[in-house]
């Protein structure tokens, strides 16, 4: 009976501390529903689960300084209400580099990585109050995530390394036309590999390139397979250096 009069007592404060678990797992969700949508691995549970949890940290650590705000100076007992929040930021480090994948030339996971930091500040910033500053945040992170954000990423044209390999019985003519036809296109050469089979007389050019992700790529491939005495044409992504 004295817990369950206890609990009454404190009805006041446990809503409280409800109404802010409910707002951080809400804003969590927000953001996870739109990872989730466009096939992130961190997705809504995984959002909700983080915002809860940074929620419930702040929580305590705000709790526990009011639990033994009684003590005095004398008192061994010493308490800084953001060293559980701190640990809390510094650890998603941990779970956000498991969403971030390194490829061949990219990087992929670095926004579900971001997003998910940024949710543990959320919930961290819920916990202690900060209601409006968290659903202002989460609301621009939804406009950034959206396919509003994806547009204004795609105004950004990005440099793109790629690697041109050309297998051909050709002429020293050759490589200079092909030299041509991508500067034409803006496309810059950093070097140029050549490997020369004396049996067959087949040469092998390997080029790396330089230029925007706009390029007309299509195009510029239709070009080269105009080239004299072509026997083989591959382009692809190259490591970024």
């Amino acid at each position: 009976m004295v817990i369950l009069n206890d609990i009454i007592l404190h009805l006041p404060a446990w809503g409280d501390s409800l109404v802010k678990i409910a707002v951080a797992g809400a804003l969590g969700g927000a953001i996870g529903w739109e990872r989730e949508a466009h096939g992130q691995a961190a997705g809504f549970r995984t959002n909700i689960l983080v915002a809860l949890g940074a929620c419930l940290m702040m929580q305590l650590s705000m709790e526990m300084e009011v639990m033994y705000r009684h003590l005095s100076q004398m008192s061994v007992v010493r308490l800084d209400p953001s060293r559980i929040a701190s640990y809390a930021i510094a650890s998603m480090g941990f779970l956000g580099a498991g969403a971030i994948i390194k490829g061949r030339g990219t990087v992929r996971g670095l926004t579900t990585a971001a997003s998910l930091w940024m949710v543990t500040g959320i919930g961290l910033c819920v916990g202690a109050g900060f209601i409006m500053p968290s659903v202002m945040v989460t609301l621009i992170s939804l406009v950034l995530l959206s396919g509003l954000g994806h547009k204004l990423t795609r105004t950004i044209h990005q440099d793109l390394y790629s690697l041109l390999t050309v297998t051909c019985h050709c002429p020293l003519t050759t490589l200079k036309h092909l030299r041509n036809v991508l500067e034409m296109y803006g496309v810059q050469i950093h070097t140029v590999n050549c490997h020369k089979d004396v049996k067959d007389g087949l040469a092998t050019y390997r080029l790396r390139l330089l230029s925007k992700d706009d390029i007309p790529r299509a195009q510029i491939m239709g070009d080269l397979l105009h080239l004299e005495g072509l026997e083989s044409l591959s382009w692809e992504e190259a490591d970024v250096p």
